[in-house]
């Protein structure tokens, strides 16, 4: 209830919880996981949360149901329970608990209640299957007008167009092109851009957005329930294929993609693919497929300066004074967080909604003051380096003069496996990055082999003092 004795509007509430979240998690989690999850309603005892992806559904119910729902009982003492569905093309549906058996041969799937925007369309739609070609639907925020563009990112954005505007027409121009970037520059958000743009509402045009998660959930699904051969062909049969997150795709999903992307460069087919470095550093690929990579139109982001820092800074704080009209970021606001928080757009937007939520909580007018508080650990880590897996494959391999592909690799030499663990231990003392993101960046390793080479890294440093600081040496240089 509120102070008047009215209930609690239910953003008002979810609003409260995504600030409670924020703060136990810390902002890079928060922007992994629950950055996207969306209430849909509040009925009785339960939380109706829906979600973009499956992996992104059964991640959160793994691993945090019960973190979300602890931070809803403190709003709501009578929740007992969260129901967390995934959405598709923008509307919540029920998560299946298990997987759909795939359509017998020539058995016509169930049509959908709406029309399906191309734009949008899944794998479900694009070819008479089952469950296991559902794909995660597009952003609606994320579109050419809500994109903020400067010097760092203006090439990028104006190749996007272009190739948003030839797929509309029908037409090919940079084929495949190769979006690159550190964590958090934009790439996601072109990648949806061109798909909303170059689909439309056309029924005739097959635009496709897959992440590279989806991607491998897919293909193994699909050889699963032997039907490799329709999810191949429909991929083939695809006018515009967009592939986020490439760095994670690894073994036979990489080979396939690396035939299906033969196939559509042949057929004058559009690629759109974006990864974090460049294709000659993705050494989980095959090299033919670096190289059709590396052939095609290769478009780096670059870190946003403090012009385009601000400009982001003010775009969002204007669109959450339009949702909060009580919420008054003033100029001087506005330029101490371009200036203190500069890792990348996701903690801008971040620094954004902690003032925004602590403004919403407390009543306090958001300030200078008050900023300096609610980001401190942001401001805090401004000078860190932030250093990636790719970085750290670098040095270690050059340190111990070991290839970079023998660390990814299945070998159990010990001049190769002592190298990959110290390497697997700074990957997750130095990254933000979980267990099985760091296993899939090794060659595809299971979390807990992660977690055996972490804890062997931790005991190593206690028990050889000369490893310890040659560890401390490898840190230094990655920082440097």
């Amino acid at each position: 209830m509120n102070s008047d004795g009215k209930p609690v509007p239910a953003s008002e509430v979810f609003q409260r919880v995504r600030a409670r979240l924020r703060a136990a998690v810390g902002e890079d989690v928060f922007s992994s996981w629950f950055a996207r999850l969306e209430l849909e309603e509040l009925v009785d005892d339960v939380a109706h949360l829906s979600v973009p992806t499956r992996f992104l559904c059964s991640w959160v119910q793994s691993n945090y149901s019960q973190k979300i729902l602890d931070a809803f009982r403190i709003e709501v003492p009578d929740l007992s329970r969260l129901h967390i569905t995934v959405r598709i093309n923008g509307q919540a549906r029920p998560r299946l608990q298990q997987a759909e058996p795939a359509a017998a041969p020539g058995e016509p799937e169930t049509p959908a209640a709406t029309p399906v925007p191309a734009s949008a369309r899944s794998p479900r739609d694009a070819v008479p299957r089952g469950d296991a070609l559902a794909g995660g639907a597009l952003d609606p925020k994320m579109t050419f007008e809500t994109f903020v563009s400067g010097q760092s990112n203006e090439m990028a954005l104006q190749v996007a167009k272009q190739v948003a505007h030839a797929a509309a027409n029908n037409t090919v121009t940079f084929n495949p092109v190769y979006v690159h970037s550190s964590v958090g520059l934009g790439k996601s958000h072109l990648l949806n851009a061109i798909a909303w743009a170059a689909g439309g509402n056309e029924p005739g045009r097959s635009v496709v957005y897959l992440t590279a998660d989806h991607f491998m959930y897919h293909f193994i699904t699909a050889v699963q329930r032997q039907s490799a051969l329709a999810f191949k062909e429909w991929l083939r049969r695809v006018d515009l294929l967009l592939i986020d997150d490439m760095q994670f795709l690894q073994g036979k999903s990489a080979t396939e993609f690396g035939h299906t992307l033969g196939t559509l460069l042949t057929g004058a087919k559009q690629v759109v693919v974006a990864g974090d470095a460049p294709p000659r550093d993705l050494e989980m690929l095959d090299e033919r497929v670096r190289s059709r990579l590396s052939g095609g139109l290769v478009v780096p982001i670059n870190a946003f300066d403090l012009d385009l820092r601000r400009a982001i800074v003010t775009r969002r704080a204007e669109q959450a004074s339009q949702r909060f009209a009580d919420a008054h970021f003033a100029p001087a606001v506005l330029d101490y967080v371009a200036r203190v928080v500069v890792s990348h757009g996701r903690d801008l937007d971040g620094a954004v909604n902690r003032l925004l939520a602590a403004n919403q909580l407390t009543k306090e007018p958001i300030t200078v003051a008050m900023a300096e508080r609610t980001l401190a650990d942001l401001v805090r880590q401004r000078d860190a380096r932030r250093v990636r897996i790719e970085d750290i494959l670098r040095i270690v391999s050059r340190h111990h003069k070991v290839p970079r592909n023998d660390l990814l690799s299945s070998r159990r030499s010990r001049d190769v496996v002592r190298p990959r663990q110290i390497a697997m231990y700074l990957a997750k003392v130095m990254t933000p990055r979980s267990l099985p993101e760091i296993g899939r960046r090794f060659g595809g390793r299971d979390h807990t082999t992660v977690l055996h080479s972490v804890r062997k890294g931790e005991q190593m440093i206690k028990d050889d003092g000369d490893l310890a600081q040659e560890i401390e040496l490898l840190k230094r240089m990655l920082e440097e």
